[in-house]
Order: C-alpha cells, then structure tokens, then sequence
C-alpha cells in the first residue's frame, strides 16, 4: 500500500508542480467553478427537455438522482470513513502549489471527480451510438475537472481516479434503471 501512496504522491507533484505554467494557472483553477460548468448544465438540461420532451424530464431525473447519489456516496459514505487529508493540508508548503482556497474537508473520493464523471457518463450512456464527438467532449470535460483538482492542490490523483471510477459505476448503474422505466 505504501507503494501506491508514493506513486500517488509523485504523480501529484508532477501535475501539481512540474506542470506548472502561465496559461494552465489562468484557465485551469477556473474548471472547478460553478460559474463555468453550471451554465453547461442548464444548457444538458434545456437540450433533453426540447429535444425529448416528456421523456427528457425523465432523463432529468435521473440525471438529479445520479449526481445525488454520486456525490452522497463520495461524500458521506467514503470521505467520512477513509479520512485522507488533503494534500494540500498534508504535504509541507514546499511540496505543493496552493492554487485555490484549501477546503476543509477530506480528500478521498473527490466529489468533484465522482459528480461530473457520474453526469458525464450518465449522458454518454444515453446518447445514441453515432453522438461520438458530444460523448467525446463529455468525456473530456470531466476529465478536465477531475484533472484540475489535482493540479490546485487539493486532491491526490488517486482521490480522482477513484472519484472517476465510482462516479462511471453510478452512472452505468442510474442508466439501466432509466433504460428498464423508460
């Protein structure tokens, strides 16, 4: 286990420190507001209302009881029980760049990583086969976040992978619910 804390530990500082520049310290601490990604919701959910009419609301709800479940499963039930710090409350001030606040909260699972992943690949799993480039860009855009916490500081990558995984788990899980109703 030590092992793979120390390759946690190096991947961090790679991202955190060796990835440094100008341009990813401008765009990159602004993929974690609410103020960037919530208009790319409201925008998920005005396209399944007018597109599917009746049966986006139902697509809606899911969507709600995904995210919710993601981010109750991350939140309380892990982050509770597991207790990491953060790095950015663990490691010496010399061993991390401190690009945002420092929450107080855990570190494993990132809600972040577990709720976009969760609402990405809920949607991914609903489109049609032939929508590559919006499953594309939904992809990329929660890696985009999840990446993103590590390089501010307050997560580990293995908080967002382990976030990432269990975020897609949800979503394939509130897909085939949606698909057995619907």
């Amino acid at each position: 286990m030590s092992a793979l804390l120390d390759i946690d530990r190096a991947l961090f500082k790679f991202v955190n420190t060796d990835m440094t520049n100008g341009l990813f310290d401008t765009v990159i601490p602004w993929l974690r507001e609410p103020v960037l990604w919530a208009p790319v919701y409201l925008f998920i959910i005005g396209f399944c209302l007018f597109n599917f009419g009746k049966k986006g609301y139902f697509i809606i709800v899911f969507l709600a009881l995904t995210a919710g479940t993601a981010d109750f499963i991350s939140n309380t039930v892990i982050k509770k029980n597991v207790e990491r710090l953060r790095p950015c409350r663990a490691l010496d001030a010399d061993e991390v760049i401190k690009r945002v606040h420092c929450g107080s909260g855990y570190s494993f699972t990132s809600n972040h990583a577990a709720n976009h992943f969760a609402i990405s690949w809920y949607l991914i799993f609903l489109l049609p086969i032939g929508r590559r480039w919006l499953r594309m860009g939904l992809a990329v855009w929660a890696f985009a976040v999840a990446f993103a916490q590590v390089y501010v500081g307050v997560h580990y990558p293995l908080d967002v992978i382990s976030g990432a995984l269990l975020g897609v788990c949800i979503a394939w899980f509130w897909s085939r619910i949606f698909f057995r109703f619907s």
